[in-house]
C-alpha cells in the first residue's frame, strides 16, 4: 500500500522544505530589491526574531547579500549562488502544476471545450488537506461514460494526486449545462470570474456567454 502525502496548496515549497525557511527565501525571491528584515517578516507572516535568525543563516552561506543602509539592514538574494536556482525552482510550484494540467488537457483524444481550476487550488489558500477543484467542460455528444473520454478524466484525477498529494475533484459539464448554471446563478461561476485559473485557451465564461446568446 502507497502512503501518499499532500500539498499544502498555500505554501507548496513546504512539500521540499518543511519549514519557515522556505518561506522567508521565497519570500526574497519574489522581491526585486534588497528589504528590511521587518518588511520581509510582514511579506512572509512570520515574525521578525525568526525571519532575522533566517537571514542571518543564509547570509552567513552566502545565500543572502546583506547591505548596511544607515541605521538598517537590507536583504537581497544572492541570485549568482549556485543554491539561488533551487529556491527559485520554488517560487511557482502551484504554477508548474496547472501547466502540467494544461499540458495534458492539450494532448487528450478527445479535447475539453474547455477547463478551469477554481476554488481554494486557484486562490492559492488551501490547506493540506484541500482537494484540487476543477471543472471540465465536455463537448455536448461526448458521453460521460464512454471511451476514451471516461480513461482520460480518470487519468486527469490520477496524475494530479501522483503529481501534488492532492486529491482533484472534477467537475463534468455541458455547454448547455454551464449556461443553465449562469441562469441559476451558481456560485461556482462567480468563483471562477474572480479567481479561476484558465487550463484551455477558450475559458468557461466564453462557453457560456455563446450559449447564452
Amino acid at each position: 500500500m502507497t502512503i501518499m502525502s499532500v500539498m499544502d496548496l498555500s505554501r507548496p515549497a513546504s512539500a521540499v522544505v518543511p519549514s519557515i525557511d522556505a518561506d522567508v527565501l521565497l519570500a526574497l525571491a519574489r522581491v526585486r530589491f534588497p528589504v528590511t528584515g521587518r518588511e520581509l517578516a510582514r511579506i512572509s507572516g512570520h515574525s521578525q526574531g525568526q525571519v532575522q535568525r533566517i537571514l542571518h543563516r543564509a547570509a552567513a552561506n552566502g545565500l543572502v547579500d546583506l547591505v548596511d543602509a544607515g541605521r538598517s539592514k537590507l536583504y537581497a538574494l544572492n541570485r549568482e549562488h549556485v543554491a539561488a536556482p533551487a529556491v527559485l525552482e520554488l517560487v511557482d510550484l502551484r504554477g508548474r502544476l496547472f501547466e502540467r494540467i494544461r499540458d495534458l488537457l492539450a494532448d487528450w483524444p478527445i479535447p475539453p471545450v474547455a477547463a478551469a481550476v477554481f476554488g481554494s487550488a486557484a486562490r492559492g489558500d488551501g490547506g493540506p488537506e484541500s482537494d484540487i477543484d476543477l471543472l471540465v467542460v465536455r463537448a455536448q455528444d461526448v458521453d460521460p461514460d464512454g471511451r476514451p473520454w471516461s480513461d482520460a478524466i480518470a487519468d486527469l484525477s490520477n496524475l494530479i494526486r501522483r503529481w501534488s498529494g492532492n486529491v482533484a475533484s472534477v467537475i463534468q459539464v455541458t455547454p448547455s449545462e454551464v449556461a443553465a448554471m449562469v441562469a441559476r446563478g451558481e456560485p461556482i461561476l462567480e468563483d471562477l470570474r474572480r479567481d479561476g485559473v484558465w487550463l484551455t485557451s477558450r475559458s468557461v465564461l466564453d462557453v457560456a456567454r455563446k450559449e447564452s446568446s
